[in-house]
């Protein structure tokens, strides 16, 4: 497979000759040459195994490597970090691709890039990001981001875990919940309150380095789906860190958090794009082999109409997915873009796996046949880096400003 980081980022939205008004939804060569090199590597060294990975709970660690080496940790970085210099938009096709063939990879690859590594991107100084983007985005390390805590889910800014400062030092104390590559992380990003009396802007950032002392990896939560991406908590006790690993500027940390997660929810809809459209192939390719009454059950109108309203949203969903992606490489704001495309396709990912498995029957609920898993595994879309009630919350807040 040809090595990805030769690719060149490419704009989803090609500037328009003056006096033409067409818009080009289609990607570019460059961009279908990236889907179908994915596609290919995520159905060679991904698709045999993934019943295994997820029956068992194994983090596919050495194809999370691989992945490094092919550009995919770090698609967004430039190349002068270690980067694939590419964009959003291919960034979500990547992880639409790896997604379409197991969910548990995409979001191995999506929390590394678009929390951990790109917080360190947007908010470090740069020894901080020459220090450790290079080495991410090549998946030399493996990263992770910790923000919920036991009691503070979508209320961020009740966080309890504390950072004091001390000499030459911040020493943290407190747990991170639902970290994403927590027990394989090499860094990890996580929010902290350094002033009670701010509230949100009492939040700051720091980098925390495997092998700290006071810093381990705590349970590891056993899961109804994505069951081969590691889910962990992140367990705190007088950890001391140098202040050079202060992210950013004290007190601004949920600030960037936002920012980050203005990203990151493009790469959650990316994630649930790709699980609708692999359930979706799935109950298509059912659909024409199985017979009832004498023909193949595609042929009753009841079923073409679910194949029908699952491939128009997925086609909706992805057309808001590359919205964000394009505006994401544009430098525009994203945050309506983001949650509208994040809610959307997550609840199209819910539906379309419902509907493939009633288009399975009986055989969609034993796991010999592909839907019972995405049926299990788009759920944690709806709720990971905002529910859809806080996206309704997000999208509401922005219609109705002033």
């Amino acid at each position: 497979m040809k090595c990805l980081r030769s690719l060149y980022m490419a704009r989803l939205f090609p500037a328009v000759p003056a006096g033409e008004d067409v818009l080009d939804f289609q990607l570019n060569e460059e961009q279908q040459h990236l889907r179908k090199s994915v596609r290919e590597f995520a159905e060679r060294e991904i698709l045999p195994h993934v019943m295994t990975w997820d029956e068992a709970g194994d983090f596919p660690l050495e194809t999370v490597k691989e992945l490094g080496k092919l550009g995919l940790m770090g698609t967004v970085f430039p190349a002068e970090y270690g980067g694939a210099g590419m964009g959003y938009v291919e960034y979500v096709t990547a992880i639409e691709e790896l997604s379409r063939v197991d969910g548990s990879v995409g979001i191995i690859v999506a929390a590394h890039t678009s929390l951990c590594s790109n917080h360190i991107f947007l908010a470090g100084n740069e020894e901080q990001k020459r220090k450790y983007i290079p080495r991410l985005a090549t998946g030399d390390f493996i990263g992770a981001w910790g923000l919920t805590e036991p009691g503070s889910g979508s209320d961020a800014g009740s966080a309890r875990m504390t950072a004091v400062r001390h000499k030459d030092s911040w020493v943290l104390n407190g747990t991170k919940t639902f970290c994403t590559n927590g027990h394989y992380a090499d860094v990890v990003v996580v929010i902290a309150v350094t002033d009670r009396t701010a509230h949100t802007h009492g939040l700051t950032a720091f980098v925390v380095e495997k092998g700290t002392p006071g810093f381990r990896p705590g349970k590891k939560e056993n899961k109804l789906g994505l069951r081969a991406s590691d889910t962990a908590e992140l367990i705190f006790e007088d950890c001391a860190v140098p202040t050079a690993n202060l992210l950013g500027v004290e007190g601004q940390g949920f600030v960037d958090a936002m920012r980050v997660l203005d990203g990151g929810r493009i790469s959650i809809a990316a994630l649930s794009l790709g699980m609708a459209q692999g359930a979706y192939e799935a109950a298509l390719k059912y659909s024409k082999q199985r017979r009832q009454f004498g023909k193949s059950i595609s042929e009753f109108q009841a079923i073409q109409w679910k194949l029908a309203d699952m491939a128009t949203e997925i086609e909706a969903a992805r057309l808001l997915t590359l919205r964000a992606a394009s505006m994401k490489d544009a430098g525009q704001k994203t945050t309506l873009e983001s949650s509208m495309a994040k809610l959307y396709a997550s609840e199209v990912a819910v539906r379309c796996a419902n509907e493939g498995v009633q288009i399975h029957g009986g055989y969609g609920f034993i796991k010999d046949y592909p839907a019972e898993k995405f049926y299990r595994d788009v759920k944690l879309c709806t709720i990971g880096e905002g529910t859809s009630e806080i996206q309704r919350m997000v999208i509401a807040r922005q219609l109705l400003k002033d």
